[in-house]
């Protein structure tokens, strides 16, 4: 052949491959070579196939509560609340905050309103803290001292009533006000007695006139209390129409919320904020968050893979021929990946169903999760390492055999049982997650360890047939790094040194261990700027949000009464709330002073005496009248009140005197507000004795089944954000009830799941790898050359964590497993080529191989770190720094821990 450098080195008699497998890979390269045309022929058949059905068959499910297994009891306890009040799945929270709580009030009334004209897109439009029923007992619910004080406060407030309630209008607001003149003239009071009721009335009038945002509260002006957060918020709870055929189920039902709030006019700068949270939103959110840059973070990855790949193999085609072989194996994986999620799946229906010949009827093609879609980058990283390993060999043998078919052979004689042993570990280590309850990893373990399988098959096929046919170039120079001579002969002479110095350095870190972290919130795995997230993190701060209950299912309403009264008991809980919770209590004492104040009040909310609507002109009358009552009255006297009531009167004259904009303001600011306050009030004055049997039926079926059981809600008394004193609360709750379920539990068993999980992953990983090991290598010795240098690469990996502060997660900690089985190809391919008697193996074609390897699933996994997701950039993370610990371990302490070839072995 006249392509070959006349400084090339004699190629050596052909070599003989020893042993099973390397027989079984050498015996499929030179097939593979020999019908390459066939080879490539069906492969791409295979591909385009498997990719058809992949994008076909493309599914998603972002539920995170799905992460882990449903046998679990605490998750069948969850089930079992879920088959009790159906409704309450797949939901949209609704919260709706005002500026006042007649803002929210309105806005929550008109919404649900709105909701409910779309009978195809929403099922339910439920309102859990207002309607009727609450409206209509808003008084009983308080405590008695303050259903009397506010009582004599209405008595007190007739007049004023009386004027609002028959000219509800910006002459009877006038009207009204002027009251404050009377009382002063009737010595009932002084103007400083009066002082805060003007001065809001100024505030507001002032902001009207300056078009600042300006908004009134008429029931903080009669209760002359501030707000609380509970009366400014409100809830409506949806239950939508769900399209599974979309990426997005409830995208469209979300939408037509939010625009229906824009078109209402409920929107932050009208004093209204709609936000919306829940399983929909979250899950849909969730995938657009894993979505968002995800095609440009994958672009660059890819183009900067491809540059790695080409400075490591200096030849164009045989970089086409490498990333041709993995987007074959990706696209064949994908496929095969949807089919054993369906096929788990479906075995799994049909053992619960105790029925072994139903398999075919419960399958349908599984979808991925929030984890196991990463499948696509581990496979890209691990399956270029395969393909750079081969074609790196391939390159040393073409520099000293000049025929191609040749060099073919004897690259799959030095690789086949290195790269071979390489895959089996590496299949073993995704496939350690199979029998753990871990179900989000457990279904990328799946994937991706058949992905490793699929991935070393077209490395020893496709890529050797693709570059038979693309016949690349002979190499004039040889393959390695004659650079690193100087560390090949330092590592030699001080390698006690290092591995000792090593050791004690990985072991002096080890106290950083003690604080290790692990994140048991899945809400950290989300986006915090997703607008579903933001608002569900803003409802666990409040103590009393429904997000902090434990639920606990008692077999009927009467059997709840001994189990409530054990856990009022409890120091960690503040509330305890069944459906007898909605009864009001000590009505016999509320009812008679609501019932004295309706007396005197209710009439006056008789239609006859609603007054026609004003004119412009007796409303302008009405301010100027207003505003010579109050400066009449404070004349000259230089008291608060009386510079307070001669700064409104000011106000009321330049209002009146305005243009027609600035009252149409006032009304718009003043007369909303006075309706819902009195349609309130009208309805809390008509208050009756109230049992179990007035509660509505819509109500009843959210604390009572279908079949009778009872649900009780436990609010935490201390700091919901206190994973200590939650943990406390859910363990405290669970020794009364142990039944108990809700958010607070499922966080904390979610993560004592995850830790046995990975406990019992890396066991399975060990175990697996060091059988598979033995049963090759045959020397004890020689499986502690492989595996010491990744478990320190895991303790040096734990170490920097802490270091960095990166916490452990649901969705990182499948890298330290992982580390096992992506780690040990590395090791693998040094102690193979140091018991076949390989010196200065830092010059070697073999660190080339392991270093642009290294790089390049280093770049895979750097494009999930740059997600936009925080799971999925947590898992990057991780990745990437497990990786750079394990190479550093190959490259710099496997050397030297291996010191000189015992013998040259196969």
């Amino acid at each position: 052949m006249t392509d070959v450098p006349d400084s090339a080195a004699a190629a050596p008699p052909p070599a003989s491959p020893k042993g099973f497998i390397s027989r079984a890979v050498v015996s499929m390269v030179d097939r593979c070579v020999r019908h390459a045309w066939i080879v490539i022929f069906l492969a791409a058949v295979m591909a385009v196939a498997s990719g058809h059905y992949a994008v076909t068959h493309f599914a998603i499910n972002t539920d995170t509560n799905q992460f882990l297994s449903a046998k679990l009891p605490w998750r069948q306890r969850l089930a079992a609340l879920d088959k009790a009040f159906p409704q309450r799945n797949a939901q949209i929270l609704v919260v709706i905050n005002g500026k006042t709580p007649e803002l929210a009030e309105s806005a929550t009334a008109e919404l649900a309103k709105k909701l409910t004209t779309r009978p195809d897109l929403f099922r339910a439009v439920q309102r859990p803290d207002g309607g009727a029923y609450f409206n209509r007992n808003a008084l009983l619910f308080l405590p008695v001292a303050q259903v009397s004080k506010t009582a004599d406060g209405l008595l007190r407030a007739q007049p004023f009533l009386a004027t609002l309630t028959a000219d509800p209008t910006l002459r009877g607001v006038m009207e009204a006000f002027s009251f404050i003149t009377r009382g002063v003239r009737a010595k009932a009071g002084t103007l400083d007695d009066f002082d805060r009721p003007m001065v809001e009335f100024s505030n507001v009038l002032a902001g009207i006139l300056a078009d600042r945002p300006t908004y009134f509260s008429w029931d903080t002006l009669l209760t002359a209390s501030k707000p609380t957060l509970q009366e400014l918020q409100r809830f409506l709870l949806v239950k939508p129409v769900l399209n599974y055929a979309a990426l997005e189920p409830g995208r469209v039902p979300s939408d037509f919320i939010r625009q229906s709030a824009h078109d209402l006019g409920f929107v932050p700068e009208k004093g209204v904020t709609v936000r919306l949270t829940g399983a929909v939103p979250l899950a849909d959110e969730e995938f657009a968050s894993v979505q968002d840059g995800f095609g440009l973070n994958g672009t660059i990855a890819g183009l900067v893979v491809l540059f790695i790949i080409w400075r490591a193999l200096n030849s164009l085609r045989i970089v086409f021929a490498v990333a041709l072989s993995v987007v074959v194996g990706l696209a064949i994986t994908a496929a095969v990946g949807f089919i054993l999620l369906g096929l788990s799946n479906a075995i799994s229906a049909a053992i619960d169903a105790h029925c072994f010949q139903c398999v075919w009827t419960h399958y349908k093609p599984g979808a991925l999760n929030l984890i196991s879609v990463a499948f696509a980058v581990l496979f890209v990283g691990i399956g270029v390492d395969f393909g750079i390993q081969f074609s790196v060999r391939y390159r040393s043998e073409r520099y000293k055999e000049p025929d191609i078919r040749e060099a073919l052979h004897r690259a799959a004689i030095k690789v086949g049982r290195p790269l071979t042993l390489a895959a089996a570990a590496t299949t073993a280590g995704f496939y350690s997650f199979l029998p753990t309850d871990y179900r989000g990893v457990s279904e990328l373990g799946l994937i991706a360890g058949t992905g490793m399988i699929i991935a070393f098959l077209t490395s020893i096929s496709v890529l050797p047939a693709l570059l038979s046919l693309l016949h690349p170039p002979a190499e004039r120079d040889a393959v390695g790094y004659k650079f690193l001579a100087p560390a090949d002969i330092f590592l030699a002479k001080h390698r006690y040194a290092v591995v000792i110095g090593t050791l004690l350095v990985a072991l002096a870190g080890t106290p950083l261990l003690l604080h290790l972290h692990f994140d048991f919130n899945p809400l950290n795995l989300s986006s915090p700027t997703a607008p579903s997230v933001a608002t569900l993190l803003d409802l666990m701060k409040e103590h009393d949000s429904p997000t902090n209950r434990i639920e606990i299912l008692a077999p009927t309403l009467a059997a709840t009464d001994p189990i409530v009264a054990k856990l009022q008991k409890l120091p960690e809980v503040a509330q305890v709330l069944t459906l007898e919770s909605l009864v009001p209590t000590e009505q016999d004492k509320k009812l008679p002073l609501i019932q004295k104040a309706a007396g005197y009040l209710l009439p006056l909310f008789a239609p006859q005496r609603l007054l026609s609507p004003p004119t412009t002109a007796e409303d302008i009358a009405a301010m100027n009248e207003a505003a010579q009552q109050f400066s009449k009255v404070a004349g000259n006297d230089t008291s608060k009140g009386a510079t307070d009531a001669r700064h409104l009167a000011d106000l009321l004259r330049k209002l009146a005197a305005a243009p027609p904009a600035k009252r149409d303001a006032a009304r718009t600011v003043l007369l909303p507000g006075l309706h819902v306050t009195l349609d309130l009030l009208h309805q809390s004055l008509e208050a009756k004795k109230t049992g179990l049997a007035q509660i509505p039926q819509r109500i009843r079926q959210d604390w009572i089944s279908a079949d009778g059981q009872a649900l009780i809600e436990v609010a935490p008394s201390g700091d919901p954000n206190d994973n200590k004193f939650m943990t406390r609360f859910a363990d405290a709750v669970t020794k009364v009830a142990p039944g108990a379920t809700g958010e607070p539990i499922a966080i904390q068993e979610s993560g004592r799941t995850v830790i046995r999980a990975f406990i019992e992953a890396g066991l399975w990983a060990l175990l697996s790898i060091s059988i598979l090991l033995y049963v090759v290598l045959r020397r004890v010795s020689d499986v502690l050359l492989t595996l010491v240098p990744l478990l320190l690469a895991g303790l040096v990996t734990l170490e920097i964590t802490v270091l960095i502060h990166l916490p452990l997660n649901f969705a990182n900690i499948i890298a330290l497993p992982l580390l096992l089985g992506l780690g040990v190809a590395f090791k693998i391919y040094f102690v193979m080529a140091w018991r076949s008697g390989t010196t200065n193996l830092l010059q070697s074609s073999l660190t080339r191989a392991v270093f642009f390897s290294a790089m390049t699933t280093a770049t895979a996994f750097g494009s999930l770190w740059l997600s936009h997701h925080p799971g999925t950039s947590s898992m990057g993370q991780l990745l990437a720094i497990s990786l750079v610990t394990t190479l550093a371990a190959a490259v710099l302490f496997q050397p030297a821990l291996m010191g000189p070839p015992r013998q040259k072995t196969s």
